[in-house]
């Protein structure tokens, strides 16, 4: 079983990456097609020689993407079935465990959202940071070992890291909508919501990887996957002239990524509360405290109540658009610093380290 996971796995990561190629194609059509809109060809639709109204971006791109993600997902959780016979129980033990699971958190959360508003472009960020997951998860010891004292808990194991896989997912959505929303906005929020991004992403790949692979390969890989997406995005190369208001062929309307970074928070926020009081219990029976101020610990609060933070702002205040939309970026900041913490901090949690 062991073997069949690592199988399910490595077949997971490549299907992702031929769909995130589906997904860039996807969003770049789209980029071309609002830019025969605004030249001019009507309300982005042309006549074919029948006469016919055919629509200027091809949906085969994103919809072979669709089910090259869906395929991913499925070996994904072929992965989880296989790699708990194996193990005898919950595979959240380690880093290598909970990194596989992260992605197939952050898949499943996308393709629940894509199916509920049908917006394949939120794939297009989504899928990069699934296959980052798994890329690092490759990168890291995978043997089967005797779990820790600590984590002799089967139950609340699976059940603590099991809801933080869905809070995580969900966040991972919020953040996709939030950039793509703060992309249609004016430059200067459009200069954040870019410059946090490849911040974040140079701050967490960079520090981790650099020291598990080549620097070359590292700068490689990421080098292609960042400007694809870049080329994709950037509104010198189409984004500016896309009318937002209708989203028709570009991407979604502000309000609609809006709703979406919403109803992921409300989704993953509650989940995030019972992480920490799951972990809070779990303390107690490992170490005789229900909470030692752990940096993941103090981390996971933090990233809790940012994003109280933003339910409070949005609900109560009214706050929407490009201010929700920063919140939701700097939440999704806390909540990479949480996971990948015990790195950089130590803790009682460093045992779900490199081992």
């Amino acid at each position: 079983m062991e073997k069949m996971s690592y199988y399910a796995f490595v077949s997971a990561m490549l299907v992702t990456a031929f769909a995130l190629v589906l997904y860039v194609a996807y969003a770049i059509s789209g980029l071309r097609a609002a830019r025969m809109q605004t030249a001019g060809n009507g309300l982005g639709m042309r006549t074919g020689t029948l006469g016919l109204v055919v629509e200027p971006r091809t949906a085969t791109f994103g919809r072979y993407g669709s089910i090259l993600g869906w395929l991913a997902f499925a070996f994904l959780s072929a992965w989880l079935v296989f790699r708990t016979i194996a193990t005898g129980h919950g595979p959240f033990a380690n880093m290598y465990e909970f990194s596989v699971a992260f992605a197939w958190g952050i898949l499943g959360a996308y393709y629940w959202f894509e199916r509920s508003y049908h917006q394949r472009i939120l794939g297009l960020l989504a899928l990069p940071i699934a296959l980052a997951m798994m890329l690092y998860a490759a990168t890291i010891p995978n043997q089967i070992d005797p779990l820790l004292p600590a984590l002799q808990n089967n139950l609340l194991l699976t059940v603590h890291v099991a809801v933080a896989i869905v809070a995580y997912g969900s966040f991972s959505i919020a953040f996709v909508a939030a950039l793509l929303f703060l992309f249609q906005q004016r430059p200067i929020e459009r200069a954040f919501g870019l410059g946090f991004t490849v911040s974040l992403l140079a701050l967490v790949v960079g520090a981790i990887l650099s020291a598990l692979l080549v620097g070359f390969v590292v700068a490689v890989i990421a080098g292609l996957v960042v400007g694809a997406i870049v080329y994709a995005l950037d509104g010198r190369r189409g984004l500016a002239t896309i009318d937002t208001s209708g989203g028709s062929w570009g991407l979604p309307r502000p309000a609609v990524l809006d709703e979406i970074g919403y109803k992921a928070v409300v989704v993953g926020f509650p989940f995030l509360a019972a992480t920490i009081v799951l972990g809070a219990l779990w303390a107690e029976v490992a170490w005789g405290r229900y909470w030692n101020w752990d940096p993941k610990e103090t981390a996971s609060l933090v990233t809790w109540l940012i994003y109280a933070t933003y339910l409070h702002a949005r609900v109560i205040r009214g706050w929407t658009g490009s201010r929700a939309a920063i919140l939701l970026q700097i939440g999704f900041g806390a909540t990479i610093l949480t996971y990948f913490g015990n790195y950089f901090f130590g803790g009682l949690h460093s045992y779900a380290g490199l081992g």
